[in-house]
């Protein structure tokens, strides 16, 4: 079984309704923005820097974040883009 599979398997276990996988461009730009209700991501390739509380947060590939609902944070995609399986408990919610 691959990575991403492993991930999505994970996350459906864990109870989470909307999981996907996804793709950013390098160097994509995510303004601070809060979510509704819990989200993860786990990297599958490349890597994204996540800023939130006055921390910034580096996921490389195997790493799982779970950002806390109503909780401001924003992103960056590395150089080399980034792939996630999301997780979501409200669709659309990431």
């Amino acid at each position: 079984m691959e990575l991403s599979e492993k991930c999505i398997a994970t996350f459906e276990k864990e109870g989470f309704p909307f999981v996907y996988e996804w793709t950013d461009a390098p160097n994509t730009v995510y303004a601070e923005h809060e979510h509704q209700d819990k989200v993860s991501l786990f990297v599958t390739d490349g890597s994204i820097i996540v800023d939130i509380a006055g921390e910034s947060i580096s996921l490389t590939l195997g790493k799982r974040y779970n950002v806390p609902p109503h909780t401001k944070h924003s992103a960056v995609v590395g150089p080399e883009g980034c792939n996630f399986v999301v997780a979501e408990m409200i669709d659309g919610d990431s």
